[in-house]
């Protein structure tokens, strides 16, 4: 027993010195980087010196932010309201974009496969800076957007810079909200030193764009997980549910989609996390605007920090947008977990002759 006891001892001093040039380099470059943040973020460092030798302020930081009036606060219910919309509207659109593409994809009669998978994958691999430059110059005055909005009697660049949201926009169009004099409940209440008015004015024309241009380019990599997972789906299963007679819909409502959970689980926590850091479409496509709407929180991190020199604000504002994606990873996990019942065959209507 003894001379067993010795070789798993080395065994396991074995196996702690294979990893421990992985855990240094982890120590070294992920969790001593996340201590030092955490620090800034409840200190007053301007960015000079080390920041260890800043002077600790406690909350004030995210006070500033989360509870007292002022323009930090105002900042952070603007960016967060733009990224909101930027989410809900991106992450469904992407999402179901990417099944479809897959389903196309996966079937068997379909020709020119690989020049298909090519096609709706290139935009995932091409340089954002690129794509956005080119989307830039769709969007400009003299751009093609704006000769076919020509065609149809909507002339002038400046609708691509109107601040207002689309909501807001449509409502005023339609002559049910007069946009001089909202109601006042809308306008006198809020949160986080914004009104309701402009919570609920939807995303901008601009940040419509951007939401465009994310499903775009993100579309072809979810659809290669799913088309993945769709090929892991047993042939037999599905002929088992053709055979009781199951249409295609019911095949994929009752036998495909289950068996993508995970996978779909996958698609949408990604698709959660890219959307609410979305920084670079942001910087490149002038830092915010037009009036502020298409600001959001990554970009006001780094803009508190590397330009007002509030690196303790910056690291506050990450670390509040890390609190989010982590409550909406977890509620979205409670929401797609599988509910453990007692299994039992699922009988399809008999349709087309088929028994």
């Amino acid at each position: 027993m003894s001379t067993k006891s010795g070789i798993r001892g080395r065994e396991g001093l074995a196996g702690w010195l294979f990893i421990a040039p992985v855990v240094i380099i982890l120590g070294l470059f992920l969790l001593l980087p996340i201590l030092v943040a955490i620090w800034v973020s409840v200190s007053d460092w301007g960015g000079k010196g080390s920041p260890l030798g800043a002077g600790y302020v406690g909350a004030t930081n995210y006070e500033a932010l989360l509870v007292k009036p002022g323009l930090a606060q105002l900042n952070l219910a603007t960016s967060l309201r733009n990224n909101l919309y930027y989410v809900i509207l991106v992450v469904p659109i992407q999402t179901v974009l990417a099944l479809f593409l897959a389903t196309i994809l996966n079937a068997r009669r379909l020709k020119g496969k690989g020049f298909f998978r090519t096609a709706f994958y290139f935009p995932s691999v091409t340089s954002s800076v690129a794509i956005v430059t080119v989307f830039l110059f769709m969007f400009t005055g003299a751009g093609v957007v704006n000769q076919i909005l020509g065609w149809v009697g909507i002339h002038g660049p400046n609708w691509f810079n109107d601040p207002r949201g689309v909501l807001r926009l449509a409502l005023s169009e339609l002559n049910l909200v007069n946009p001089d004099s909202p109601p006042g409940w809308l306008t006198n209440h809020g949160f986080l030193g914004l009104a309701w008015w402009d919570w609920l004015s939807g995303p901008s024309v601009a940040m419509c764009a951007l939401i465009i241009l994310a499903v775009w380019t993100t579309g072809g990599t979810f659809m290669l997980m799913f088309l993945a997972a769709l090929q892991d789906v047993p042939d037999d299963v599905l002929e088992a549910a053709t055979v009781d007679g199951a249409t295609r819909w019911q095949i994929f409502r009752s036998v495909t989609l289950p068996a993508l959970r995970p996978t779909l689980f996958l698609v949408i926590t990604l698709g959660l996390i890219g959307t609410w850091q979305v920084f670079d479409q942001i910087y490149l496509t002038g830092g915010g605007g037009p009036g502020k709407t298409t600001l959001t929180p990554a970009y006001l991190s780094y803009s508190a920090a590397f330009n007002d020199f509030k690196w303790g604000q910056g690291a506050a504002i990450a670390f509040i947008l890390f609190a989010i994606i982590v409550v909406m990873t977890i509620i979205q996990r409670l929401v797609m977990r599988e509910r453990r019942t007692l299994p039992r065959r699922r009988r399809f209507p008999v349709s087309g002759g088929a028994r």
